[in-house]
């Protein structure tokens, strides 16, 4: 494989220096540059290596590297300079040499330099596939297939009887106007751990999945995190212990928008409705819930997506004690439904009929307090109501 090798130095005994320890072959390309010199699009240069000379140029080395974020770079000194070394290594340089560096050293270091860039070539052709595969967001390190991920994790994790927390994050109805494109997602991931994952699940709406941590450790990291984003976020937390997918999301999403209502920043635990000892009066308030919330939310569903899914038709409708939201395609039908069966409890009961064999939609029931059913909650599980159904049915065309 040609490899493309660039020397960057003020001093030209450098270059004579370096071509003796560089064991070129007739394919590869060799470059030099004094500082002055360097095109002004030097990360977009198609390059294998960078060898800095930093002696007498250690601030100019310093600019480079905070330029060069994919392309190995190797900086060198004629002496051991720590302080610089460490500030080299923070700015992602891949290594340090100095003339007390044997042939073989130096040989070895070049070497590494060039397989760590033949690696990332090899993920940028996979990440290229996984972005036309909509499976991650381009530019950045977004996950948008979050039921396939968690699943994924949840198996691993239970396998090896380890904990993960899952974060549900977004803005309340005033922030979301006041954020920048990409803004909450940026902050997020350069202030988490490698093996952490961000999934996006609507715009400004993310789930956050922190491995090998309990709820404790995930607030901590996420104090740091809103600490460094300029509006407020909210964030709800629930471990993964003993939970499925459904569940995990469930309850992530109802203790977000528990922080939601309350104005807090965080929430783990859900309260309980003053209206447990008095049945007549929180039917009454239900019924409320349905004209004022359910139904307004069903109607902007409906209106959201009125035509615009090809051969899916929905529908809502409401009755005493319950509201509903009908889906139908030409093989598959489901159904969202909204009841109080008792004192304290709301259950939102999900079905499906198919006429496929092995359709894999599954019927599930969500409990909720009464205080956490409101607008926001409602419309993110139908928006994944909707979602799934859909996947469903364009697999049903391949079947």
């Amino acid at each position: 494989m040609l490899s493309r090798i660039v020397l960057i130095s003020d001093d030209t005994d450098f270059f004579e220096y370096m071509v003796q320890k560089l064991s070129l072959r007739k394919s590869d390309e060799l470059y030099r540059f004094c500082f002055n010199e360097i095109p002004e699009k030097l990360p977009e240069i198609k390059t294998s290596l960078f060898i800095i000379n930093a002696e007498r140029a250690k601030d100019k080395t310093i600019d480079i590297l905070r330029l060069l974020k994919t392309t190995p770079v190797i900086v060198f000194t004629y002496n051991y300079n720590e302080s610089f070394a460490l500030q080299g290594y923070r700015l992602g340089m891949f290594d340090y040499i100095t003339v007390d560096c044997t042939d073989a050293e130096i040989e070895a270091k070049i070497m590494s330099a060039l397989n760590l860039l033949s690696s990332f070539e090899k993920n940028m052709k996979y990440r290229e596939l996984l972005e036309n595969n909509n499976i991650i967001a381009k530019h950045n390190e977004v996950y948008l297939d979050y039921c396939g991920i968690i699943d994924q994790e949840l198996f691993s994790l239970n396998r090896n009887k380890k904990e993960a927390v899952l974060v549900a994050i977004s803005p309340n109805e005033q922030t979301k106007f006041l954020l920048q494109p990409n803004q909450i997602e940026t902050v997020v991931l350069s202030n988490i751990r490698a093996n952490d994952i961000l999934m996006s699940y609507g715009i400004n709406k993310y789930f956050l999945l922190l491995q090998n941590t309990n709820i404790k450790n995930a607030e901590k990291i996420w104090k740091k995190i809103s600490s460094s984003l300029s509006e407020k976020i909210y964030a709800g937390f629930s471990s993964s212990m003993g939970k499925n997918r459904q569940q995990l999301i469930n309850d992530s999403l109802n203790k977000l928008h528990e922080a939601i209502n309350k104005d807090n920043i965080v929430a783990i635990n859900s309260s309980r409705d003053p209206l447990s000892n008095n049945f007549k009066l929180f039917k009454k308030e239900f019924m409320k819930k349905i004209e004022n919330t359910i139904s307004p939310v069903f109607f902007l569903i409906q209106q959201k997506y009125n035509d615009k899914l090809y051969g899916i038709n929905i529908e809502q409708g409401t009755g005493d004690g319950y509201g509903v939201l009908y889906i139908k395609s030409k093989y598959s039908s489901g159904k969202f439904r909204v009841t109080s069966p008792g004192l304290s409890k709301v259950n939102i009961d999900i079905s499906y009929e198919s006429t496929v064999k092995n359709n894999s939609l599954e019927s599930k029931r969500i409990c909720l307090e009464p205080d956490e059913l409101e607008s926001g909650l409602l419309e993110d599980l139908l928006e994944q109501f909707i979602s799934e159904f859909k996947t469903e049915v364009e697999n049903e065309y391949i079947k």
